[in-house]
């Protein structure tokens, strides 16, 4: 893996923490009223940034 690859996979590290933390901080603050839709978001957004997760699709 070169030096490139470590920083791409640090940064998708990074950011999939930031994204899980605004999810943390949004269901929160909408006494998780919204989870589905705001997992929803989370995961269209990561994806258009290129970040894969092992995650169920709801239906």
């Amino acid at each position: 893996m070169g030096i490139f690859d470590r920083f791409k996979s640090q940064g998708h590290h990074k950011a999939k923490d930031m994204s899980d933390a605004a999810e943390k901080e949004v269901n929160e603050k909408t006494g998780n009223k919204y989870t589905d839709k705001v997992d929803d978001a989370q995961q269209k957004i990561e994806g258009s940034m290129g970040i894969d997760r092992d995650r169920p699709h709801h239906s």
